[in-house]
């Protein structure tokens, strides 16, 4: 019987172990949601430099346009992000400006991008979703990063259903060892938070089996455990 009761003890201190950390999970993204959303710029701001290459050898129109973004660009990697919008009212077009009137090049498309990315780090969300909905890149890196920075945006105005469906958008599109397994742990959060351990269950194993190097793969384990219990 002292045995019984030493296993259901254990059982109960267990799952309350798990809402715990749920629970510090949701503090924790409340908490440093915008820090995520830096760290997904850091990853645009890594790839821009080559993007911002190949526009030099493409036709006239995308070349100036891709030297109008330079300035706004800089202030943006400084965290002036009102100025990087706006522009400084002189000889520096905003963000804005070059995502309105260049909205069929590459460079201005990037703006709409960068003006999204903005509006997110100055907690206008809504109007972050807007811009970065605009962005329809192919790459690998670039358009899965500017995709997650719109799943947290949905995820932080409570559209969970938008913003699974993103990161798992994203988690597709990059096809990689950095950024799908984070995607798909994102997603799998978000389902936790909607109720749906099943789905959450698949996606932690999809990072197990289909991304073992990655840093999500560290701890998936416990995430599995976790969902499993439920």
């Amino acid at each position: 019987m002292a045995q019984k009761n030493k296993k259901v003890s254990e059982a109960k201190e267990q799952q309350v172990t798990m809402e715990e950390t749920l629970n510090r999970w949701e503090e924790f993204f409340e908490k440093n949601k915008n820090g995520i959303i830096t760290a997904l710029c850091i990853v645009v701001i890594l790839i821009v430099g080559i993007f911002l290459y190949q526009s030099k050898v493409v036709k006239p129109r995308e070349t100036r346009v891709a030297e109008y973004l330079f300035p706004a660009e800089n202030y943006f990697m400084a965290g002036d992000y009102k100025t990087a919008l706006e522009g400084n009212g002189a000889d520096v077009p905003g963000l804005l400006e070059i995502a309105d009137e260049y909205s069929n090049t590459k460079a201005g498309k990037l703006a709409a991008a960068y003006a999204g990315l903005s509006y997110a780090q100055l907690d206008s969300c809504e109007i972050a979703i807007s811009y970065l909905k605009k962005f329809n890149g192919k790459d690998q890196m670039v358009a899965p990063a500017v995709l997650n920075a719109l799943a947290d945006c949905y995820a932080s105005t409570d559209q969970l259903a938008k913003a699974a469906e993103t990161f798992l958008l994203a988690a597709k599109k990059a096809d990689n060892g950095l950024i799908s397994p984070y995607s798909l742990f994102q997603a799998g959060l978000i389902y936790e938070a909607m109720g749906k351990p099943a789905e959450a269950l698949k996606l932690y194993k999809r990072i197990k089996v289909g991304y073992p190097m990655s840093d999500q793969a560290v701890t998936i384990d416990e995430y599995i455990t976790r969902v499993t219990a439920k």
